[in-house]
């Protein structure tokens, strides 16, 4: 007989499941009962947690978020820096982006929400990874810090997202090296002289 989960472990199982299924099916087939039948439990032990699917939905994606950050490298450079991140979502977060572009759509139609509200870097930490990333260029001397509006911060991986979710494949890397050296850093390196 398997051991029964408790406390973090079971909510753990429980919001794996859900991302799972969700990942999957999609969130038109998505139910909680389908989630408790991947999960080896029963709905009500869902509800006891999540009043309804959306609920759930949130929950999980918040938890994907937090579950699977990715560590800040520091190569040395800003471009380095920038360039690595980008090409370590692309080899492991085509998936997630294909979800929450493509499989969530009906969730923020009926929830009235978007994207943004389920990436809330506040919410996941992901603000605080960008903020090491620039701090550390601009500590270098690389760049400085008036150009790094929240746009500029975010915007090679919101090209990047853009370009998986034309494709629902991973980049090219050439296109991730001309999102960086072509349209972001002309944006925050200091005009040459």
């Amino acid at each position: 007989m398997p051991e029964r989960r408790r406390g973090a472990a079971l909510e753990k199982a429980l919001l794996d499941a859900a991302w799972e299924e969700l990942a999957e099916t999609g969130y038109a087939r998505f139910t909680m009962e389908a989630v408790a039948r991947r999960a080896g439990t029963s709905p009500s032990v869902l509800y006891r947690r999540w009043s309804d699917r959306d609920d759930l939905v949130r929950a999980a994606t918040v938890h994907v978020l937090r579950e699977y950050r990715l560590d800040t490298p520091d190569t040395g450079s800003l471009r380095g820096d920038v360039l690595t991140l980008m090409r370590e979502i692309n080899a492991t977060r085509v998936q997630f982006i294909t979800v929450m572009g493509a499989h969530l759509a009906g969730y923020y139609r009926e929830t009235g929400t978007s994207p943004g509200d389920l990436r809330d870097p506040l919410v996941t930490g992901r603000a605080k990874a960008l903020d090491v990333l620039f701090d550390r260029a601009v500590e270098r001397g690389e760049i400085k810090p008036e150009p790094l509006t929240e746009r500029v911060r975010s915007l090679p991986f919101d090209l990047l997202r853009h370009e998986i979710l034309m494709t629902f494949a991973p980049v090219p890397d050439h296109v991730l090296e001309e999102i960086v050296d072509t349209v972001f850093l002309p944006l925050v390196l200091p005009p040459v002289r």
